[in-house]
């Protein structure tokens, strides 16, 4: 049992040195010359206005640092989607922070900069937080506007939700800190507040040289619409700063003096660390997560004192539902549980798999976690739901369809790490992206998508070989298995956490000691909102 620990140890490690290795790179923004350019014109980079505006006593928790990442090649790469975000701490208060990154093709915007800026919009909607706008951008990377303009989810709804969050008295505080141009205009103006730097910030519909390709007239950047301009002739902005540091120190000064709000008033009680080493996480995942393991090995590491109160413990065995503290925060835990075991009957149930009686405990669990506002922690690791013969003469669809509704219609918040494997409407049931969880990570093991590599690989093989053969051509055994390495290669990199947290299908992947800290930090921010929906679960067989 050692060497196994210590062989999955060392596979985690590596991972987690792969991942912190990457996220430098995507540190470098548009790489050392774009920053040296941003240095020498009196500017901070869009890490350095976070690190400066951001209290230095408490963590900065960064959203979609791999947003983009190893797409756009073609078009010179879009590192963090071109755009540094997360959740933060002002002045002591929790805050969204959105810092345009203009050493990445000026801060424009590309298909997947607006998809980022809409989850940290939401975000700070879903929780009531407030949220700062460090602005440089160019607007619109126009080789590809025809991905980012005009559709629901595309650069108009930024405004939308300008709109939507002042109706819901969400505060916006906008600091122009290099251009803001076209569209993006707006978004400063449908701000609470808007501060300007001089000599940098600027804000207008059409610059310079399309003032003069469409009216004719000669006018340099600031007399269009510079600080001066904008604060003492139009009045749109509020605030002029001869530099970045004072800027970012008035916003400090503004979200000081924001009144409190309402709590949803969630239970949490002094924290205590937990008994088990959390280091013990690096070696509890077996390497490429294909040998079985006990989930509550993972969650006695991550709960206060390692205490998780389970819920109908010998019932539906391969999901582990049970309530416990993290970092004093009163949870309901659903975790798949990836050990295999034997039913009453002697029946063996394989781990990682849903079964009819795991679906209908995970589902009753979850009302009552929404009946007590007790908030919902979901730890993935799942093949799917059982299939064959008698997994459908015992309803599985209809008990996977309770336990999707009641995930579906749960009110109080949700936050999914993804440890391992989460495949097909498995991903569903436990509060997958699809499903609003309130934040959703993964490991570096995380694998994503409808299936298993090596089956789905030897499903599109028959596939493709079976059209081949209808269109007479022969196929030898040893080109069969060349094909499916070819097609297994491609799936599997398209299960990689990098290539779900490049789409914004998880928040971040994370080293696995973290996962104490950001679950409590999720919760905290839920907390913040006050309002909580009554639970309705709808129509559903029973």
């Amino acid at each position: 049992m050692k060497h196994e620990f210590n062989r999955n140890e060392d596979w985690m490690k590596l991972a987690v040195s792969q991942m912190r290795s990457r996220f430098e790179q995507v540190c470098q923004g548009g790489g050392k010359k774009a920053l040296a350019r941003q240095a020498e014109r009196n500017k901070l980079t869009a890490r350095e206005r976070i690190t400066y505006l951001c209290d230095s006593d408490q963590p900065f928790h960064e959203i979609g640092a791999f947003a983009g990442y190893d797409m756009y090649e073609a078009e010179g790469g879009c590192p963090a989607g071109g755009t540094v975000a997360g959740i933060g701490y002002i002045s002591g208060r929790q805050c969204v922070v959105v810092a345009n990154d203009q050493t990445v093709k000026a801060g424009a915007w590309f298909p997947i900069t607006g998809k980022k800026n809409l989850r940290l919009q939401e975000i700070a909607m879903e929780n009531r937080l407030p949220i700062i706008y460090l602005v440089d951008s160019a607007g619109v990377f126009l080789p590809m506007q025809d991905e980012i303009f005009p559709d629901k989810e595309h650069f108009g709804r930024i405004f939308r939700n300008n709109a939507r969050m002042s109706a819901m008295g969400i505060t916006q505080i906008a600091a122009v800190m290099g251009a803001c141009v076209a569209g993006g205009a707006y978004l400063p103006i449908m701000s609470d507040e808007t501060l300007m730097v001089e000599g940098n910030g600027s804000i207008f519909l059409a610059g310079p040289y399309l003032v003069k390709a469409a009216i004719g007239e000669e006018v340099d950047a600031e007399t269009l619409g510079g600080a001066e301009t904008h604060n003492a002739i139009s009045g749109i902005a509020d605030y002029k700063f001869s530099n970045e540091q004072e800027c970012l120190d008035h916003i400090k000064k503004m979200v000081s003096k924001l009144g409190p709000q309402p709590l949803a008033g969630f239970n949490r009680t002094t924290a205590l660390p937990p008994k088990k080493d959390p280091a013990h996480l690096y070696g509890i995942i077996p390497e490429g997560n294909l040998r079985p393991y006990d989930m509550r090995e993972i969650i006695a590491c991550i709960t206060d004192d390692s205490v998780f109160e389970e819920f109908k413990q010998e019932y539906g065995q391969t999901i582990l539902c049970g309530y416990a503290r993290i970092d004093g925060w009163a949870v309901g835990i659903v975790a798949n549980q990836r050990l295999i075991s034997k039913t009453k009957k002697g029946e063996m149930q394989l781990g990682g798999v849903i079964y009819n009686d795991s679906a209908d405990k995970a589902a009753r669990f979850i009302l009552n976690c929404n009946q007590k506002k007790i908030p919902l922690v979901f730890l993935q690791d799942v093949t799917g739901f059982m299939v064959g013969s008698r997994s459908e003469h015992s309803g599985i669809i209809k008990d996977g369809a309770k336990l999707v509704n009641a995930v579906a219609n749960s009110v109080v918040p949700k936050i999914t790490i993804i440890v391992g494997n989460s495949y097909g409407a498995g991903n569903y049931a436990m509060c997958g992206k699809a499903y609003d969880p309130r934040f959703i990570y993964a490991w570096p093991s995380a694998r994503i998508a409808v299936m298993g590599g090596e089956q789905a690989a030897k499903t599109l093989l028959q596939i493709q070989v079976a059209a081949m053969k209808q269109q007479g051509k022969e196929i030898s055994s040893e080109e069969e298995q060349q094909l499916l390495q070819t097609i297994k290669d491609r799936y599997e990199s398209q299960t990689s956490p990098y290539y779900a947290a490049a789409r914004l299908w998880v928040d971040d992947i994370i080293d696995p000691i973290q996962t104490r800290e950001l679950i409590s930090a999720g919760i905290h921010a839920a907390n913040q909102n006050a309002v909580i929906d009554e639970f309705k679960t709808g129509v559903f067989q029973v």
